[in-house]
């Protein structure tokens, strides 16, 4: 329980860029990678519009060859082009496929719903018309729940365990505690964390249909998401992935590796959907154990966050939100800390919706700045007293030293993370 657990790599697909420096430059300059989508508009969806990622098609290309194309649709291409981004970035190189096996790193990369699209488009289909054999020998991969991890730990050659998480919105938050723990026990000495989500109506169907996402904003996408905002209208989906490489600091050490920040701790738990918790919304007695957890596990005070990248997804929870951020932490408004939403640039990217808003959370503490909440000029009435803490604009922040990062998601469940800048 003494390891201490650095960050030596990431990599990240999120619908405003791929790789960190332009989702760097996204982040600071408050751009927003969310789109009209025609294709929504045919199937008579009330939001049509969502993040998805540019070109595609064209970057997994450039990484990967046509047999291992064979089994990667968006969801396990989004985690694969993370990964093999952040071992890079970690630095260390990509191996032949009958290379070294890597015993000492594992991987725990996660996805919401996952191979939805690749089931919708082809396996039922397929099957219905009687072409099963058509089918491939490949389309088990792409659908199974642990395909993003299996491709990820194949491309990799990683020895330890590989495996997928599941647990809806928090997802993303939870493989990074999941693999913060594997190395603190001694487990291994390395792992890749993350999560992705692929772009599909047959993902985001079912959200429209429960009313809970923007509908109003069809004809001006980029302020679709509004979280924190009087007016906003439900969450915009999104999709992409993200990767962090976790290794245990004298490992890190050693080897001479970048380190970006250290996790000082985490925290998991659930309200088990009692007391104000359903499947769809909070206990909010749970949230608040969640993040008193986190910061007991990483022997903080509450007067220690400097700053907070929430969930807040531009539905009605946001206020609720704030206010248990406010109960948690014993700091009201007038010495809350600063709070940014990066779904307000990218949208709800589902079960990568925390592991990319967590390497956003990293880089600014790497480069000590603050991104912008956008499109919540008009606070919300319920948390306007905390509109003073919401950046508007990017903030140069070069004192910035510890960031909270929290996800809740559907099952009433939450995870929150704390990330310290690295100091020598």
């Amino acid at each position: 329980m003494n390891r201490r657990v650095v960050i030596t790599g990431m990599g990240v697909v999120a619908p405003n860029g791929h790789g960190l420096d332009t989702f760097e430059q996204a982040l600071r300059e408050g751009r927003s990678g969310i789109r009209f989508h025609p294709r929504l508009e045919e199937l008579k969806f009330a939001c049509q519009i969502g993040g998805v990622i540019e070109g595609f098609d064209e970057v997994r290309k450039s990484y990967f060859d046509h047999e291992k194309l064979l089994s990667i649709n968006d969801n396990i291409g989004y985690a694969s082009v993370s990964a093999v981004d952040a071992w890079r970035d970690a630095g260390f190189e990509l191996a032949e496929d009958d290379g070294e096996v890597h015993w000492n790193t594992g991987a725990i990369i996660g996805c919401g719903i996952g191979g939805m699209d690749t089931i919708a488009e082809k396996v039922v289909p397929g099957i219905n018309e009687g072409k099963v054999r058509r089918l491939g020998s490949r389309i088990v991969e792409q659908v199974m729940n642990s395909g993003t991890s299996a491709r990820v730990g194949g491309l990799l050659g990683l020895g330890g365990q590989v495996t997928s998480n599941s647990s809806a919105c928090s997802t993303g938050t939870e493989a990074l505690i999941d693999a913060l723990w594997k190395i603190r026990f001694g487990l291994a000495e390395r792992m890749l964390a993350g999560g992705s989500e692929g772009a599909s109506p047959y993902i985001w169907g079912g959200f429209d249909a429960m009313r809970v996402i923007a509908r109003k904003y069809n004809d001006s996408p980029e302020e679709g998401s509004r979280p924190m905002s009087a007016s906003a209208n439900g969450f915009v989906p999104g999709a992409g992935g993200a990767v962090l490489v976790l290794e245990e600091l004298e490992t890190a050490l050693k080897r001479g590796a970048r380190i970006y920040a250290e996790i000082l701790g985490g925290s998991v738990n659930s309200g088990g959907q009692r007391n104000g918790g359903s499947m769809t919304a909070p206990n909010p007695e749970g949230v608040q154990r969640c993040i008193k957890e986190a910061l007991d596990n990483s022997g903080i005070r509450p007067a220690e966050i400097d700053a907070i990248n929430g969930h807040l997804t531009a539905t009605f929870a946001d206020p609720h939100e704030i206010k248990n951020w406010d109960a948690a932490l014993g700091r009201g408004p007038e010495d809350f800390p600063y709070i940014n939403s990066t779904k307000s640039m990218i949208g709800h990217c589902l079960g990568a919706a925390g592991v990319i808003e967590s390497v956003a959370a990293v880089l600014q503490l790497h480069k000590g700045f603050l991104h912008p909440s956008i499109n919540c000029e008009d606070v919300h009435p319920e948390i306007e007293s905390y509109g003073d803490k919401i950046p508007h604009r990017v903030m140069e922040c070069p004192d910035l030293k510890v960031i909270a990062k929290a996800s809740f998601g559907f099952g009433d469940v939450n995870s929150c993370l704390i990330f310290k800048k690295w100091d020598e």
